[in-house]
């Protein structure tokens, strides 16, 4: 009698991550905030499942990722983590939790290692976060860092629009990037940069790069799952591409729940015990 095994999902980690940049092979990563949404990604094979802040605007509606708190996210991260076979886990440190203080930004981490089993976390900002990130990574615990468009510095930008397209800028993000490399981040992201900035960037770091409106030329992907999916409607950047208009399926589908119910059309015969 043949016993079938069942196949060994390999996990993905910074290692593999390292990995497929030296191959060249491209990165794919998207957002998730709870468990059902997490299962299908990670079963279709996400490298990385962000547990963004961005859960602040998707999941709460609020106008920026300011006011989600640390035990909101660790409440979105363990959802997340429990559906999760095969993607590595990167959660966003909410805004006020590391940026001034490294032991802030330590404690900070192992509540969210600890409790929601995360496997990185995220943290936006160059050289003026160093000691935090520092920290956090004597800790043993693996940093992605996050350049360009900076959504928790929002009321110091003022707005939304690309970074970094000045000369001075440009040079403040590049160096701000090899110097996160250099105190031992994994990744980072690269937020609404000109393109050819992004292909700078990335030549210049050993350590994988992630855009997000920064063009092909970076290492690897990331959108918003509900912006791909096309659950949000309002929001239409330059590069989201929608694969799904799911905001006007579900609304159909349940229109027509709607009408069943009114009409006595659900449920039948064969639906009833």
């Amino acid at each position: 009698m043949s016993v079938h095994k069942k196949k060994e999902v390999k996990r993905v980690t910074t290692h593999v991550l390292q990995a497929m940049k030296s191959k060249g092979e491209k990165i794919a990563m998207l957002t998730a905030y709870d468990y059902s949404m997490a299962r299908i990604l990670d079963e279709a094979g996400i490298d990385i499942l962000l547990v963004g802040d961005s859960a602040s605007n998707v999941m709460a509606g609020h106008e920026t990722t300011l006011p989600i708190t640390l035990d909101q996210m660790i409440y979105h991260a363990a959802s997340v983590v429990r559906a999760v076979k095969r993607s590595l886990v990167v959660v966003d440190l909410p805004f006020g939790t590391y940026q001034s203080d490294p032991m802030k930004a330590l404690n900070s981490t192992i509540r969210i290692m600890k409790e929601a089993g995360a496997h990185a976390v995220k943290m936006e900002g160059g050289e003026e976060i160093s000691k935090s990130i520092k920290k956090v990574l004597t800790a043993g615990v693996p940093v992605m860092g996050h350049l360009g468009l900076t959504p928790q510095s929002i009321y110091k930008f003022g707005t939304y629009t690309v970074r970094a397209k000045k000369k001075d800028e440009a040079e403040k993000l590049i160096s701000d990037a090899l110097h996160l490399e250099k105190l031992g981040c994994f990744a980072i992201v690269l937020e609404k940069i000109p393109a050819d900035l992004t292909k700078k960037v990335s030549e210049a770091l050993t350590i994988p790069t992630i855009g997000i409106g920064g063009g092909k030329h970076a290492d690897g992907q990331v959108l918003v799952t509900h912006d791909l999916l096309g659950i949000t409607k309002d929001f239409q950047p330059r590069f989201l591409r929608r694969y799904l208009e799911l905001f006007e399926e579900i609304k159909g589908a349940v229109g027509q729940y709607i009408n069943d119910v009114k009409s006595l059309e659900f449920p039948n015969d064969t639906e009833q015990y």
